[in-house]
């Protein structure tokens, strides 16, 4: 007999998985809050026409489930742009095509840890990141970092300290180039250091490479990657900041025997064919004129952040200003509380995020992480001016 009512899943559901979704990606007035990039830099019309051009080529194979490793003609345009821009020499069979970089951080997490496993990261870390490691019950260690990165001997303390604890340390997981959060570009001394110290104790490095493109001045650091002849270094990029983040394209780069088991809990094929028909057409006619217009674009937007923040928060508050990249990390004095009166400065149309958002031990709420790559210059200028008004306002400013 049926049962009358609304039937119950309580019962049913994984232990492991979280009761709510992820929270909606904030709109406000003034956004600094989610990392979308320049709207008026997508090449819509080129993107179209390469489209186009590439299903009258292919289209036909459309009728096809991706190769689970994602288009060839797209992994060899993407082992030739680390060949030439990161000094990386990779087979296109060494690449796995993604459904954004988000999607390759979770296989390869999933592929490396159990839970209970210890991963270090930056102080700070990609909050993205941060919600995967979780969610797979990962044990996430922050490591003190200075303008120039991770400080190597914070690194050789912490990773003797957890040898010590017999911790399993599965991977140190860095974001070298404009760091996400703090916007630094780890330094090619301390990259070199890095290594030797994770070498030293058997720990893979795992390189998160997504906005090196963005650069607007100063001089590339060439890749861990490039400097790793062990195969201990897994890299992961993205073309969602070079184009667009809905278009979900990233791609990943490490040993076989990873990417064989990256791939074995990866549920059905590859990313959009789709996606990758325009997406290589595109690029491989116009990829560098097109990051030099988008970037361009961006370093007038940071220029206005950094103007607007000296003028609105004068000797109150401390910023860096990143060579590229998408973010400034702003932090106020001690005793500031930002993460108090986030929701209200939400609500009066000023959005971010606090600095524990981005802490595996919570702490930074007098920080904040500013992203200028989608709004005007003009709105950047006006939104900081605002954004020092409400916090003045909730007296959130502490000092």
């Amino acid at each position: 007999m049926a049962t009358t009512g609304r039937f119950s899943y309580d019962e049913l559901f994984s232990k492991d998985m979280p009761a709510s979704p992820p929270s909606p990606f904030p709109t406000a007035k003034y956004d600094f809050a989610v990392a979308y990039p320049d709207p008026d830099t997508i090449p819509l019309e080129g993107l179209v026409d390469s489209l186009r051009t590439a299903l009258d080529r292919e289209g036909r194979d459309l009728a096809y489930y991706p190769d689970a490793a994602g288009l060839l003609s797209l992994r060899q345009l993407v082992a030739k742009k680390l060949a030439r821009d990161r000094g990386m020499t990779v087979d296109p069979d060494h690449v796995v095509m993604t459904s954004g970089s988000s999607e390759a951080i979770g296989m390869l997490i999933q592929a490396l840890t159990d839970p209970g496993d210890t991963v270090l990261t930056e102080e700070y870390v990609y909050l993205g990141t941060l919600r995967q490691l979780r969610r797979y019950g990962v044990n996430v260690v922050g490591v003190a970092c200075d303008d120039g990165g991770i400080v190597p001997e914070a690194l050789e303390e912490t990773l003797a300290d957890l040898r010590g604890r017999d911790s399993v340390v599965k991977f140190l997981y860095t974001i070298p180039t404009f760091q996400n959060p703090l916007g630094w570009t780890m330094s090619l001394e301390r990259r070199k250091a890095v290594l030797e110290i994770t070498g030293d104790h058997g720990v893979p490095v795992f390189e998160d490479d997504c906005y090196v493109d963005l650069r607007f001045e100063g001089e590339d650091v060439a890749s861990f990657h490039s400097m790793d002849g062990a195969g201990r270094v897994i890299y992961v990029g993205s073309f969602s900041k070079i184009l667009a983040p809905g278009m979900r394209m990233g791609y990943m780069v490490a040993p076989p025997e990873v990417l064989h088991r990256a791939l074995s809990g990866r549920p059905g094929g590859g990313p959009s064919q789709f996606s990758a028909l325009a997406i290589e057409e595109y690029l491989k006619h116009n990829m560098y004129s097109h990051i030099a217009e988008e970037n361009e674009a961006l370093r007038v937007k940071r220029d206005a952040m950094l103007a607007s923040l000296g003028e609105s928060f004068g000797s109150s508050a401390r910023w860096n200003a990143p060579e590229g990249g998408l973010y400034v990390w702003l932090r106020l004095p001690e005793g500031a509380d930002l993460a108090a009166v986030q929701a209200q400065a939400m609500a009066e149309g000023v959005a971010y995020y606090n600095g524990s958002q981005f802490s595996p031990e919570g702490k930074g709420v007098n920080c904040a992480r500013l992203c200028f790559g989608h709004p005007s210059a003009e709105t950047v200028y006006d939104g900081i001016a605002e954004l020092a008004r409400v916090l003045d306002c909730h007296g959130a400013l502490g000092g």
